[in-house]
């Protein structure tokens, strides 16, 4: 794990998530986590290869999958899919506690047969983008009792390897019981749109970007634009784009010793205090303020 990009999303060229694995031999990332509000790793919209689970130790925290909110209490896990765009928040300003174990599904990639028996009817089915996994499914307290161990191996592929093929039976029985597996859907077609959005507003965030660029880079009208970035992050595209500049704004303060104003420069601000004004929005603390808390935690 790269130690300064802790709580940070970084994205790659196609706009998908970079994670930050534990090694750099095995795509795996664990984490005895917390959420609470403003904190730099919640409501940013992301997608990646790997599948995704977190099961909530305490409090209460959720997950938007594809636009839908889905709430999660203590004793809870959610399943998020390969490629779905996705993002944590808190609910009424609670800090929560929970696990994340973000995996790539290659790990159980044994075989041919596994992969078409096992794995693609899962990876591929339009019909799973969530699972939610709470008090009153039957298989709520095998998934968390195994997700609740995985801290304590995360330096240890085999290990690791063998809890993932017990969550992941697991995850095919529960979408049988929903009937999930053999059905037939079209993809959504916001879906593409909001991902070739998004990965426009990475590119060119250093620019000025306007509604009709966006919309351009999605193939799409600017109403419609609108409609899909409300359906997948609640927010407009110009509110995301913002957004993202503010983000990379906590970046290079973490990672980097530059002024504000050429800060201001690289994340497309015009001027440090529109930055400012926008980063204490967010973060409600000044970039200055930002800096200083976060050199006292990592000299801590």
């Amino acid at each position: 794990m790269k130690r300064e990009l802790m709580g940070l999303i970084v994205k790659g060229e196609d706009g998908a998530e970079q994670v930050n694995y534990d090694d750099d031999s095995f795509p795996s990332y664990i984490y005895d986590g917390w959420i609470r509000p403003n904190v730099t790793w919640e409501k940013v919209p992301h997608f990646h290869e790997d599948i995704e689970l977190v099961s909530v130790k305490t409090g209460k925290m959720a997950y938007s999958v594809n636009g839908q909110i889905i709430t999660l209490n203590a004793g809870d896990t959610i399943f998020v899919n390969s490629n779905q765009i996705h993002y944590s928040l808190t609910l009424d300003n609670e800090t929560a506690t929970y696990v994340i174990f973000i995996v790539h599904p290659n790990i159980l990639n044994s075989s041919v047969a596994v992969e078409m028996q096992a794995l693609l009817p899962i990876l591929n089915n339009p019909n799973v983008s969530y699972l939610r996994f709470r008090n009153i499914n039957e298989n709520t307290k095998d998934i968390y009792d195994i997700m609740m161990t995985l801290p304590d191996v995360r330096h240890n592929p085999f290990q690791i390897t063998k809890k993932f093929f017990d969550i992941w039976e697991i995850i095919m029985n529960q979408s049988k019981t929903y009937g999930m597996i053999s059905e037939d859907s079209q993809t959504d077609i916001h879906n593409r749109s909001f991902k070739a959005m998004m990965h426009f507003i990475q590119q060119n965030y250093k620019s000025t970007v306007t509604l009709d660029d966006i919309a351009n880079s999605g193939h799409i009208s600017k109403s419609l634009c609108n409609k899909v970035f409300h359906k997948y992050v609640g927010d407009s595209p110009v509110n995301y784009l913002l957004d993202y500049r503010v983000r990379k704004v906590a970046e290079l303060l973490r990672t980097t010793t530059l002024p504000l104003s050429e800060i201001a420069a690289q994340t497309g601000f015009n001027g440090t205090s529109y930055m400012s004004e926008m980063f204490k929005k967010t973060f409600e603390m000044s970039p200055r303020e930002y800096r200083k808390s976060w050199a006292q935690n990592d000299q801590a």
